[in-house]
């Protein structure tokens, strides 16, 4: 179990970070200060002018033709990238000067085009024309997609009447198990945890923002997609799904670990569900003998300037054995807050 007093220094460790999003994520997720409060509203505004965020909106007008694929998802420097590390950071919410990068985000995932449904036998038939394929009475959707603009908008206060076309979609796509998946192998069952994860927690944004009792019990069947597999393991043999699931990362963009899965479970209260534990201890496990946690890999490589492909436009601390890693620290010890392992210092 983690130690009161290793987090209690670690803690103090963050507090005094020269990135006032490390030391938002440990005031409101680990001490549980409120968002509305001056102090946090000052910080707030502090994070808005970080050399971060404002290299992150140097990207929200990138160089091609609007309303491309590049233009908007281009990993992992298009607007869509930009608006989840935003939401993420404790930027502050309601800022209209976004509303321009949120149109381009929301008319592109609401094109016609991701929501044409079309009848297809083989894998073969699905790729033959553009829209969403039901293969074996299942809709074959990268919903991560949609489910990732819904909860960056929502998050970051500028969500409007456009989210319900995106629950609509969400809930439609939803498979019989509780998850998503965009495998067009007719022979895929079973929900996929990279394209579950976004949609459960954009869908319990829009739960919570809007009081539907419909869309939270959408997010409660979601939720157990992860839970019947103690969020890393196989419900049939109780083997590791993927040995990534179990490695520390920052950030996932659309992909998963178990520590995004615990994430999530905080975020649509969940994490106190029994299935939770062996992730919890995983996590405790491996925590560094001073305190904080490591980003073991990365899904990122950094080009300040370039649009390449699989780059971002800042550095999230790289990845190490042995050194912490403060954002995998910040959402580890909230976390573990959640979950009562610790009392937050």
């Amino acid at each position: 179990m983690t130690h009161g007093r290793s987090a209690s220094r670690v803690i103090a460790t963050l507090l005094k970070s020269p990135e006032p999003s490390i030391r938002w994520k440990t005031r409101v997720g680990v001490l549980g200060e409120e968002r509305d409060s001056k102090a946090i509203r000052r910080l707030e505004e502090e994070i808005l002018r970080s050399t971060r965020v404002r290299a992150l909106l140097s990207r929200r007008d990138p160089p091609g033709r609007p309303g491309t694929a590049r233009q908007v998802y281009h990993k992992w420097q298009g607007p869509h990238w930009v608006l989840a590390h935003l939401a993420d950071l404790g930027y502050p919410r309601g800022d209209e000067s976004l509303h321009r990068v949120r149109d381009r985000v929301l008319d592109y995932w609401l094109s016609p085009n991701f929501f044409r449904e079309f009848e297809a036998r083989t894998k073969v038939e699905s790729y033959r024309q553009e829209g969403v394929p039901v293969l074996a009475g299942r809709y074959r959707r990268c919903a991560s997609q949609q489910g990732n603009a819904l909860y960056s908008t929502i998050t970051l206060g500028i969500a409007d009447e456009r989210a319900d076309p995106l629950v609509e979609g969400l809930l439609r796509w939803q498979w019989p198990d509780g998850g998503w998946n965009c495998d067009r192998n007719p022979a895929a069952g079973t929900s996929s945890f990279t394209e579950s994860l976004l949609p459960m927690v954009g869908l319990a944004a829009y739960a919570a923002a809007r009081k539907s009792r419909t869309v939270a019990n959408a997010v409660n069947r979601a939720s157990e997609v992860f839970l019947r597999r103690r969020l890393f393991r196989r419900a049939t043999d109780g083997s590791l799904i993927h040995r990534d699931f179990a490695v520390l990362h920052y950030p996932l963009y659309w992909h998963y670990d178990f520590l995004g899965g615990l994430k999530a479970m905080a975020y649509v209260g969940r994490i106190r569900d029994s299935r939770c534990a062996e992730p919890l201890d995983l996590l405790e496990q491996q925590q560094l003998p001073e305190g904080g946690w490591p980003a073991v890999k990365r899904f990122y490589k950094v080009s300040p300037r370039a649009m390449a492909p699989n780059s971002d436009s800042v550095n999230w601390g790289g990845t190490s054995l042995r050194r912490m890693n403060p954002w995998v620290t910040a959402d580890a010890l909230a976390v573990l807050r959640s979950a009562g392992r610790i009392d937050g210092g």
